[in-house]
């Protein structure tokens, strides 16, 4: 007996569609989000604000202040992504980004002119208020003012009774804004440091100082690794670890671990890791699936079989089997097999 293999073709291929609609309209695309540069703005010398109009399949009411998108380019014929906080949604669904001008993507982007197109990602992310209105403290240091921002500005609707924002920058991105929105509402107080004018670090005599009851509140910081990384030493030592919430766009990686290999099971791979897994698959000619490179999206999730990893953005370790670990804010500190 004969068995006639069936061919079935894919009537419809969603890339052949996108690839027509893009000749007729730039931003059209069957359920890809693509997006055209409508209005950029310079908030410092380096640090830009871009508004973006998405097309029909984006969902502007799914976004909660806090959460981010992310936007691909490709450069030097390579997909580039990179995540941004938004730091809000017009009342016409057009989405607002601030973006500073380091590292590849963000260089480009910002370069790129008025009309220009981009792909972009629904929102995402958890760096998100809770729905109270107790009093909280707002933490930010360079361009995490961006969705810190966001979020004060959702505390102020949300009608939260005590708002305070500590911000430390060396330039004067959204501080008119802020001051403005301090002289408005009266239960928003704004302490901004000026980084240039005052060599000024997170300490907890600062905070202390400027917020006296802060340990009784619910804290949301986002900023640069130094801030950081003091900010977690500070809530740890005083136990109040639980009442921060937190949001990256540094991964720091452990300079001082040493190198581990790693084995990738189904590529039948092995390589040496010295920074972040994603990083070191990649130096090694690996090409795994990843998006942000800041564990805010799940695009690099994967299986770790076996082996301890630190998590770079929390400091945990992660001893056990057959769990769920992000490459890109993951390092090796045992030999590690992933299920890649």
């Amino acid at each position: 007996m004969s068995h006639v293999m069936q061919y079935q073709p894919q009537w419809i291929r969603e890339d052949f569609v996108d690839f027509i609609a893009e000749k007729i309209n730039p931003v059209w695309a069957w359920k890809k989000v693509k997006a055209s540069i409508v209005d950029v703005q310079m908030l410092s010398s380096d640090f830009y604000q871009i508004q973006l109009q998405p097309n029909h399949n984006f969902r502007a009411n799914a976004f909660h202040a806090g959460q981010s998108i992310l936007v691909t380019l490709v450069i030097a014929g390579v997909r580039e992504q990179r995540s941004y906080s938004i730091v809000k949604i017009t009342e016409n669904g057009n989405v607002v980004i601030a973006v500073k001008r380091q590292g590849k993507v963000s260089n480009a982007l910002t370069h790129l002119t008025v009309g220009s197109v981009v792909e972009i990602s629904q929102v995402q992310g958890d760096f998100t208020l809770t729905s109270s209105s107790a009093p909280i403290l707002l933490l930010a240091s360079g361009s995490g003012i961006t969705a810190i921002y966001s979020l004060l500005q959702q505390a102020i609707r949300q009608k939260v009774s005590q708002i305070d924002l500590i911000y430390f920058s060396r330039d004067e991105a959204f501080h008119s804004e802020l001051q403005q929105l301090a002289e408005q509402y009266p239960q928003f107080h704004y302490h901004h440091f000026n980084t240039l004018a005052q060599k000024q670090h997170l300490t907890a005599e600062l905070l202390e100082r400027t917020v006296a009851d802060f340990q009784h509140r619910q804290s949301y910081a986002c900023g640069a690794k130094g801030m950081m990384q003091s900010l977690n030493q500070i809530y740890q030592q005083l136990g109040i670890a639980g009442q921060l919430k937190q949001e990256y766009f540094q991964v720091v990686v452990d300079e001082n671990a040493a190198v581990q290999p790693v084995v990738f099971l189904r590529a039948q791979q092995e390589f040496e890791a010295k920074t972040n897994l994603l990083e070191s698959a990649e130096q090694a000619g690996l090409r795994p699936a990843h998006g942000c490179r800041m564990g805010i999206c799940n695009t690099c999730t994967c299986t770790k079989v076996s082996g301890s990893t630190k998590n770079l953005l929390t400091g945990e370790i992660d001893h056990d089997s057959n769990s769920q670990i992000k490459l890109c804010i993951s390092q090796a500190v045992s030999p590690v097999v992933i299920n890649l």
